[in-house]
């Protein structure tokens, strides 16, 4: 029996209605829904008081997953997820066909942030959940970063549907993941280190 099992139960019952979670990640907290619920994805934007032309990441449990909901995954961007040191998003040319995203998530250029987990939790909670989960880091858009629980806002709390109880009292600084755009030919770029 997984010790988040209980944790991860709610949050996925949360998103299956639509509902918006806090939860821990790879990275820092984050703030999530199901990546195919439109309705839930603008509630984000809402929360985070963020420009809809700025995309959020996607996080996916596993492999199955990222190649369910990515387009033009270049061979190469196995061996990034493999073998990078630190959590790693990758933005694909864009969503697979019949993944569901939502629009939202989608940057002008179609283009979609998709990070496939390692840690504990956030992989449990992707797998168990069965789509795509929101990961944004859960503060308002231009504050900082919270860097363990105790720094995020009580706003972003009470805005939120479900709270986890996993990972709360860890207050080693988290660190947001590398961005690289990764095109289907190989070519890439680093958005952020």
């Amino acid at each position: 029996m997984n010790i988040y099992t209980d944790d991860i139960r709610a949050a996925v019952a949360a998103m299956r209605k639509g509902g918006i979670i806090l939860y821990p990640t790879d990275t820092v907290w984050g703030i999530g829904c199901d990546a195919t619920n439109s309705a839930a994805v603008r509630k984000i934007f809402d929360i985070k008081r963020r420009a809809d032309a700025k995309a959020l990441i996607t996080m996916v449990g596993s492999l199955a997953q990222l190649e369910r909901t990515a387009e033009g995954i270049p061979e190469v961007a196995y061996q990034l997820i493999e073998y990078s040191e630190k959590p790693l998003t990758i933005v694909y040319d864009g969503a697979a066909p019949h993944s569901g995203i939502a629009p939202e998530l989608l940057a002008p250029d179609g283009s979609i942030g998709i990070r496939v987990t390692a840690e504990a939790f956030s992989k449990a909670l992707c797998i168990a959940f069965g789509k795509p989960v929101v990961s944004t880091s859960a503060n308002i858009s231009g504050e900082l970063t919270p860097a363990t629980f105790d720094d995020i806002s009580p706003e972003i709390i009470a805005a939120s549907d479900y709270v986890c109880t996993s990972r709360r009292d860890e207050n080693a600084a988290a660190r947001p993941s590398t961005v690289m755009r990764l095109w289907a030919d190989g070519k890439f770029k680093i958005i952020r280190p």
